[in-house]
């Protein structure tokens, strides 16, 4: 890309006089901050194609960009949005099936005004301590109707999804726990070693194969092709259920519920030691389940020890289900064990496990950054941080697990 470098002396109608490894460059950076892992590659190939075909409009421009940075489908509505900051509202008309909010900015000139380094508008979570991944606090400027799980809200409930979890009574939590349970529909699946014949399969199945031509003379006039089995993808859930996380832990109760029931999740509950609770909070009664699982954490509300119980799930027998699957924890962060502790335990698990993401019920208030030390050492080995603190919030959870269904 050295040779890219250098300002194009003749411009661009739509960017003139501006270098284009500089502009692709600055592009690509403010992607990775909103979640598009935009690579090396994809940022040459954007600087190749700026040189091959310099755009004079700008629905050019935005399909170049587009093609050379975007490859997943889930990452076109943040591309969107990035282009319609940096450019104004041009790229509202351009495909009006993609969902976007637009913002607007000076104009013309200001082309390059909201890249990274020229704007001081902030938005929440931009200071967060990450040291290669990308800001992930989910905050309340979502574009609406961005979730992609379906909202089937009981009419008696329907007001306090967005309610603390602290002002809920018992029976309205059960409420929104089976509402949470409901929401567990469209679920993220992993390729297995195991084979299947199939129209669709890429391999020929040669003792398939063989054995069908023992009918035709031996001879193979038709071959049998096989495809991997898809099957679902594991979830580990952790939930805080120290004293500081006193007013979510009954809820967080519920969701685990929901992905215990839903989806085959292994859960466990941690303070000062680790209890799992997947056999007592499967019962078919809500109250009971939950009742259960509180009698049966004997440390509850007490101490907190995040690191010490990471190491103890990675270390028991069931370390095998973190293997490959999107794991969840729910905790504020504070940790009597130390942040260098948390760092080594939490990059273990990352390591072992497919996503991890953290809920933390503190994130939802403004201008949060995570000053706690452990929060902040656990950060940089979390592929989301999402905020917790209502019914509302733990359907973004859902979602976001919902996300990873097409990814292998």
């Amino acid at each position: 890309m050295s040779r890219k470098s250098s300002p194009d002396p003749a411009g661009s109608p739509m960017v003139p006089g501006v270098d284009r490894a500089a502009f692709a460059v600055a592009l690509a950076v403010r992607l990775r901050q909103r979640g598009v892992p935009v690579g090396l590659t994809a940022v040459e190939n954007l600087v190749r194609a700026l040189e091959v075909s310099p755009p004079d409009s700008p629905t050019r421009l935005y399909w170049t960009a587009r093609i050379s940075l975007v490859r997943r489908r889930s990452e076109i509505d943040v591309f969107d949005a990035v282009f319609a900051a940096v450019f104004g509202g041009v790229a509202l008309s351009l495909d009006p099936h993609a969902r976007r909010r637009s913002r607007t900015i000076g104009g013309d000139d200001d082309v390059l005004a909201s890249l990274p380094g020229a704007s001081s508008e902030q938005r929440p979570g931009d200071a967060l301590p990450w040291a290669t991944l990308p800001p992930v606090v989910a905050g309340a400027d979502e574009p609406d109707g961005s979730l992609a799980v379906p909202d089937r809200l009981p009419n008696d409930v329907s007001g306090l999804a967005e309610v603390p979890f602290e002002h809920l009574d018992a029976r309205e939590m059960e409420l929104l726990g089976t509402w949470l349970r409901s929401l567990v529909a469209d679920w993220p699946t992993r390729r297995s070693r195991r084979l299947a014949a199939g129209p669709r399969g890429r391999r020929i199945a040669v003792r398939a194969t063989v054995q069908r031509s023992r009918r035709t003379g031996w001879e193979p006039l038709r071959l049998v092709r096989e495809r991997a089995i898809d099957k679902p993808r594991r979830v580990v859930m952790l939930c805080d259920v120290s004293q500081s996380m006193q007013a979510q832990a009954q809820a967080y109760f519920h969701l685990m519920r929901a992905l215990a029931l839903a989806a085959d999740a292994e859960v466990f509950a941690f303070a000062t030691s680790l209890t799992r609770l997947t056999t007592v909070l499967t019962h078919k009664s809500a109250a009971v389940a939950i009742e259960q699982a509180t009698d049966k954490v004997t440390d509850r509300f007490g101490g907190t020890l995040i690191a010490t119980n990471v190491r103890a799930l990675l270390s028991s027998h069931h370390g095998g289900a973190v293997r490959g699957a999107i794991v969840i924890v729910g905790s504020d962060g504070w940790d009597s064990d130390s942040p260098e502790a948390l760092a080594s335990a939490m990059a273990r698990l990352r390591r072992r496990a497919h996503r991890v993401i953290w809920m933390n019920p503190r994130a939802s208030a403004p201008g949060f950054e995570p000053r706690v030390a452990g929060m902040a050492a656990a950060l940089p080995y979390c592929d989301r941080l999402l905020p917790a603190d209502t019914f509302r919030s733990l359907q973004h959870v859902i979602t976001e697990i919902s996300r990873v269904c097409h990814r292998t």
